[in-house]
Order: C-alpha cells, then sequence, then structure tokens
C-alpha cells in the first residue's frame, strides 16, 4: 500500500528535461536564500522602529516596484529573450539586496525598495518564457508545480534559517545571505543551462493585430477579481502576521520561522499530487479556485479564536491549502483562456493583479492594525476571501453557459 502510494508520487515527477531540473535547482537555492521577506515587517518595526503608516508605505513601494518589474520584463523578455533577462535580473538583485542594509531612512527604504523589486521581479514573467520553453507542452503545467514545489521547499528551509542568522548576526545577515544566494543560482544557471531560441512568433504586445482585446473579455476580469483579492488576503502572510505571532503571543523570529516552515513542507508534500489528481479527473478550474478561496476565509476567520497558541498552526495549514488550490488552478485557467499565440497579454495581467495584491494587501492590512486592532484586521480578510469565493460560483456559471 505505502509502496504504491509512494510509486503514484514520484510518478509525478517524471519526464522533465534537464533544463527544467536545473531551473528547479537555482529556483530552491534562490528561495531558500530570500529570507528578507517574511521578516521585513519585523526588520522595519522593530530594527528601524518604523510605525505602521511606514511599514505599510515601504511595503507600497515593494508591491508598485513588482508591478513595474513584472510588465517590463515580460516586455524585454519578448524583445532581447528570457536568457538575458533571467541572468541581468538576479545577479542585479542579488548586489542590490546586499546593499539594501546600509539604507536605513524612511525615505531611502521607499526608493530602495521600488528600485529593487523593479529588478527582481523582471525574473518572474522571463521564468514564465522559459518554462514554454524547455518544457515540452504535454507537461508544462506540471513544469510550474515543481518551480513552485521549488519555492515553497526554499521557503520551508529560509524561514527557520533566517530566524537562526537574526539571532546569530541580527538583520543585516539577511541581507548577505539573500544576495549571494540571488548571485550563486543565476551563476549556476549561466553555467548549467545554454541560451535557447523561441521559435519566432507575433509579439504578444503588438497591439496592431486583429484579435479580441483583453479588456473586453468581462469574465476574465471577473477571474482578475478573483485572482487580487485572493492573493491580497495571503500576502497577510508575510506582513501582519509575523508581527501577530509576536504581539499576540510572544512568538521569536525563529519560531515564527519554523512555523511558517510548516507551509513550504505541505506544498512541497500535497501540491503536485492534487494538482496531478484533479487534472485527471478534469474537474473544473474555477471551481478548485472556489475551495483555495473558502480555504483561505478559514484561515483568517480562525484567528478570532485568540488565547491558544495552536490556532496558529490551523491558521497556518488552511491558508496553505487554500494556496495549493487557488493558485496553480488559477495560473492555468489564465493560460487556457487566453487566445491562441496571445497568452502573453493575459498572463502579463495576471501577473500584475499579484503585485497589485502585494501593493494592497500590506498597508491595508496595516492601517487597520494602525487604527483599530487585529480583530478588526482579520475579519475584514477573511470577508474579502469569502467575496472572492462567490465571485467564483458566479464566474463557473459565466463560463458554464459560454461553453453550452
Amino acid at each position: 500500500m505505502l509502496q504504491s502510494i509512494f510509486s503514484n508520487y514520484i510518478n509525478n515527477f517524471r519526464g522533465f528535461s534537464r533544463e527544467i531540473w536545473i531551473l528547479t535547482l537555482i529556483t530552491f537555492i534562490n528561495r531558500a536564500g530570500t529570507m528578507v521577506l517574511p521578516f521585513l515587517s519585523k526588520y522595519l518595526k522593530e530594527d528601524l522602529h518604523f510605525d505602521y503608516h511606514q511599514v505599510g508605505w515601504v511595503m507600497v513601494s515593494f508591491g508598485c516596484g513588482s508591478m513595474i518589474g513584472s510588465w517590463l520584463g515580460g516586455k524585454l523578455s519578448d524583445k532581447i529573450g528570457f536568457y538575458r533577462i533571467m541572468v541581468f535580473s538576479l545577479f542585479t538583485s542579488g548586489i542590490l539586496f546586499i546593499s539594501l542594509q546600509f539604507v536605513t531612512s524612511f525615505t531611502g527604504l521607499c526608493l530602495a525598495m521600488f528600485s529593487i523589486m523593479i529588478i527582481a521581479d523582471m525574473f518572474r514573467p522571463a521564468m514564465f518564457v522559459s518554462l514554454n520553453t524547455y518544457a515540452r507542452p504535454e507537461n508544462r503545467t506540471r513544469a510550474l508545480t515543481l518551480v513552485r514545489l521549488a519555492v515553497n521547499l526554499g521557503f520551508a528551509a529560509g524561514p527557520a534559517m533566517g530566524g537562526l542568522i537574526i539571532m546569530g548576526m541580527g538583520y543585516k545577515g539577511l541581507f548577505w545571505v539573500d544576495g549571494i544566494s540571488c548571485i550563486t543560482a543565476i551563476v549556476l544557471f549561466r553555467l548549467l543551462v545554454k541560451e535557447k531560441k523561441r521559435e519566432k512568433t507575433a509579439s504578444h504586445f503588438d497591439d496592431t493585430e486583429p484579435v479580441k482585446s483583453v479588456f473586453n473579455d468581462k469574465p476574465f476580469w471577473l477571474f482578475l477579481f478573483i485572482s487580487f483579492a485572493t492573493a491580497m488576503v495571503f500576502f497577510q502572510f508575510f506582513s501582519t502576521l509575523p508581527l501577530y505571532h509576536n504581539e499576540q503571543y510572544g512568538l521569536t523570529e525563529f519560531q515564527t520561522g519554523l512555523l511558517m516552515s510548516i507551509n513550504g513542507f505541505l506544498i512541497f508534500l500535497f501540491e503536485m499530487p492534487i494538482v496531478g489528481y484533479f487534472e485527471r479527473k478534469k474537474v473544473a478550474k474555477i471551481k478548485l479556485i472556489f475551495f483555495g478561496a473558502l480555504f483561505i476565509t478559514f484561515g483568517f476567520y480562525a484567528l478570532l479564536l485568540k488565547g491558544w497558541v495552536g490556532i496558529l498552526v490551523i491558521n497556518l495549514v488552511l491558508i496553505t491549502f487554500g494556496e495549493m488550490f487557488a493558485f496553480p488552478f488559477s495560473n492555468s485557467f489564465a493560460m487556457s483562456r487566453a487566445p491562441k499565440g496571445h497568452e502573453g497579454r493575459y498572463m502579463a495581467l495576471y501577473t500584475m493583479s499579484f503585485s497589485l495584491a502585494h501593493v494592497m494587501s500590506s498597508k491595508t492590512g496595516m492601517e487597520i492594525i494602525s487604527r483599530y486592532n487585529y480583530t478588526v484586521n482579520w475579519i475584514f480578510m477573511g470577508t474579502f476571501a469569502a467575496t472572492a469565493a462567490f465571485a467564483a460560483i458566479w464566474l463557473l456559471k459565466i463560463v458554464k453557459s459560454e461553453n453550452d
């Protein structure tokens, strides 16, 4: 029985090219070193003594840079190729992350985070293009899931290591490790993976093409709202939740890191089998996105039960399963919704919805906590995720009527 389960699990990882496995490895190295993000709000609040409003604005700068970087990365990937963009983005952002420790003023950090994220998030659309290039058509969805697993396994190791580094070296040690890991990852990529040219196709950004505009695809815009709302609530995981762990329950950075590591390990164990199972069963992607939003809703409502530290584990598990249902299948829905040859237009807006969620999530959460308290924030976030779930039901009916 156990051997059969293990064999079925391993089968989900077969059939990938050498390049995909190398991309997965460098993604893991990079993500394991990306320890700054989970502790950024704590660093700003506790080490630099910023207030909630200032922390929120730094996070807004982070998100705005992310939006511009996502758009710019997609644009330049079409013009000069994904390979050069990936090398430039990770190498340069590695140097900039090391330099970030020397910026301590509020204005300086806003400008620095904005600039760094423009360069760092050029990597994301370039990575999507690389997966399209190096993966075979029949396993592109699984290849994306494999890279997501590397991200989350790295995230599982990263926060725990980050907590130890903070205790031993202080917050500045995080910036060194983050920067060095970016540079190491892209040097390995440059040495082990040769640039592969894509077949020339009509540009995704050529507005002269006689196709229906994505701006007229109303169901897709409803889907973008669902993606934005789900992501905005989920991103509380990186901003207000670490602060809540300390202020409400007295958790140390290391304890928060260990707790957050559960997220990565659960995704490593379950996401690929979940994706494989529901793809084989051909369950509607929107239905799975609905369940993802529902899990996240319950995850934040669970935080209303105060006094027992175990509720933090329940919150994390529910959010993690919400992530596993919502994000892989929303990515797949965005690709499937796009007309052939014009996936870039749709994926650009989809990626930017997550960047906008970064902008809004931290600022909204910090403002609510500053003006009211954590309880009000959890009620707001849980309700917003529930709104996304109801919108998914609406979208499911629209898509069904289109297919009838």
